[in-house]
C-alpha cells in the first residue's frame, strides 16, 4: 500500500539559519475567486530572498556597488500544496542548504498557521555585474552564510 503525506504534515523544520518575512495577500495577488495566482508564489519567494540578504548585511545596491555581483535564478522547482487565499498572512521563508563557489541552493516555504502552502529549491547564481558572467560569491557573504556544504 503506498502511502502519501498529508499536507499537513508537511511543515518547515526552522534552523539558525531560517528567515522569515511576513506577506499579508492582497487583491492584486489574486484570481476573482480570491485565490492566490500560482507565479505570485514566486513574487513572494523573490521579496523574502530579497530582504534575506537585506538581513544578512548584503542589500542591492551593496551587492552592486561594493562587491560588482548580483544573483540571478538558474533553476527553480515548486511545489503547491494548498491555495492562500485573500487577506491571508503568509510567513515566506528562507533556508540556505548549500554555498558552492558561485552558487547557492536555497530552499523556500510559503506557510500559514505552520502549514506549507507552497515549497521550492531555488538555485541561485553569482554574476558580476557588469558582464553577467559566472564569478565567486563574495567572501564577505560566505562568512556570514557559515559553514554551509
Amino acid at each position: 500500500m503506498k502511502t502519501t503525506a498529508k499536507t499537513d504534515d508537511l511543515m518547515l523544520i526552522p534552523n539558525k539559519n531560517t528567515f522569515t518575512l511576513p506577506v499579508r495577500v492582497y487583491y492584486q495577488d489574486t484570481d476573482a475567486g480570491g485565490v492566490v495566482y500560482h507565479s505570485t508564489y514566486l513574487d513572494f519567494m523573490e521579496r523574502a530572498r530579497y530582504e534575506w540578504l537585506r538581513e544578512l548585511g548584503f542589500d542591492i545596491h551593496s551587492l552592486i556597488q561594493t562587491h560588482k555581483v548580483i544573483f540571478m535564478i538558474r533553476s527553480l522547482n515548486i511545489e503547491y500544496y494548498k491555495p492562500a487565499l485573500l487577506d491571508d498572512l503568509l510567513q515566506v521563508a528562507v533556508q540556505p542548504e548549500k554555498l558552492g563557489r558561485s552558487r547557492i541552493t536555497l530552499t523556500q516555504h510559503v506557510l500559514r498557521s505552520g502549514a506549507t502552502l507552497a515549497s521550492a529549491t531555488v538555485h541561485a547564481v553569482c554574476v558580476s555585474a557588469d558582464r553577467l558572467k559566472l564569478v565567486s560569491v563574495p567572501p564577505a557573504l560566505r562568512h556570514k552564510l557559515g559553514k554551509l556544504s
